[in-house]
């Protein structure tokens, strides 16, 4: 089986997506996800101009050859365009084989591990209240895990809390828009909302909550310490994510247990993290952190530090990488939650998939492969529109994290 043609497809049903599909010549094709929320189309270039033409040719089944050709034999390494291309192509060809073989892509990876991928959902509201009443809605729908955002007195915006409820999309079309921030008024408000879930729904939900990179370490101290009589699942991106030093800072102050790497890339971004088991759960999605074979690797090595996983699963990334990260999650020992986002209609019928929710569990599914399809004839629909996240700045004008 050889290599014949590598597609670069762009289509926003609803928002930007960026596919990559190889195809064979024995007419056997797989699908891999390349987006990249607010750079969408760097990632279809890099496919388009540089990787694509080193793939024609190419043997499919050979796909720790290709990850390593395609990683060790550029120069330029790493960084999340590179990666996700990468990741990218990797989805394709582990859905090629599967297809081929005719079995669902865990069954290559050692098989399932698990009769489900325990997910968690996204409540939040404008306000506390408004937030408590959406975590009961996703409690009614069967979820046993949930994560809690809530708008902050006196702001505006703030993050997690968007436009919609289930389909929540904080990317916005045009140029960035820009929030204001404040740490004070948000420390203050955090506990407060876990408090109120707690008297509401009682121990037996898992509550989760991201900071989003927003917190010097001693404020994420302070924090984690001010929520352990809540007892969360996880606080997300307490701290940014560059300076895995600091999250000793944090671990000497609570016991809350902490969760990031969404923005990290390889492993290499994780190994002071979890050499020191600074971390309780590994974030790293299957596109930006170089498809189902690298994740693998950085999941061993989680393993051997007594750190389970928790993959990246928001709606900037299609239903192949989470059919994708399905299959992943299933087959690995470590494995500790999925962030389950849902997409809206019209993105689920472009891309067509076997995986399923049912009381608080996704499953890939069986069929041959990923199990998600590309509906070209609708795709085409979708134009793409230049979309970017947010920007925030300080009470006084100051950029700060988004």
């Amino acid at each position: 089986m050889k290599i014949t043609d590598v597609e670069v497809l762009v289509t926003s049903p609803g928002r930007n997506f960026v596919t990559i599909r190889i195809r064979t010549d024995e007419g056997v094709y797989g699908l891999g996800d390349a987006t990249l929320n607010g750079r969408e189309l760097a990632v279809a270039s890099y496919l388009r101009d540089h990787v694509a033409p080193c793939l024609i040719g190419r043997n499919p089944f050979q796909i720790e050859d290709i990850w390593q050709y395609l990683y060790r034999g550029a120069y330029w390494r790493r960084g999340p365009v590179t990666m996700t291309a990468i990741g990218a192509v990797d989805m394709a060809l582990w859905d090629i084989k599967g297809k081929a073989l005719n079995v669902p892509v865990y069954e290559l990876l050692g098989g399932a591990c698990r009769n489900g991928v325990m997910v968690y959902g996204h409540a939040n509201g404008q306000s506390v209240g408004e937030a408590v009443e959406a975590v009961g809605r996703y409690i009614d729908m069967g979820y046993k895990a949930v994560r809690v955002q809530a708008g902050v007195p006196g702001l505006k915006a703030t993050y997690g809390v968007g436009r919609g409820d289930l389909f929540y999309e904080p990317a916005g079309e045009g140029l960035p828009s820009e929030d204001v921030w404040s740490t004070e008024k948000y420390l203050a408000t955090v506990p407060e909302l876990f408090a109120r879930v707690r008297e509401e729904y009682g121990r037996d939900v898992h509550l989760l909550h991201d900071a989003h990179h927003r917190l010097t370490p001693i404020e994420a101290g302070r924090l984690g310490r001010e929520l352990e009589p809540y007892s969360l699942f996880w606080l997300e991106d307490a701290v940014p994510a560059e300076q895995q030093e600091a999250f000793r800072i944090v671990r000497q102050h609570t016991t809350t247990p902490l969760a990031v790497g969404e923005i990290f890339n390889t492993i290499h971004d994780a190994t002071v993290l979890l050499r020191e088991n600074l971390i309780d759960y590994l974030r790293m999605t299957v596109v930006h952190g170089g498809g189902i074979t690298h994740l693998r690797t950085a999941a061993a090595y989680a393993a051997v530090h007594q750190v389970r996983t928790g993959c990246h699963g928001a709606t900037d990334l299609s239903p192949v990488t989470m059919a994708a990260a399905l299959h992943f999650d299933l087959s690995i020992p470590n494995f500790g939650i999925q962030e389950y986002m849902r997409h809206t209609p019209e993105t689920d019928e472009v891309f067509p998939h076997a995986y399923t929710f049912s009381d608080g569990y996704l499953h890939p599914g069986d069929a041959p492969g990923l199990g998600v399809d590309y509906r070209d004839d609708l795709a085409e629909r979708y134009p793409y529109k230049r979309a970017y996240l947010p920007v925030s700045r300080l009470e006084d004008g100051t950029m700060f994290n988004w």
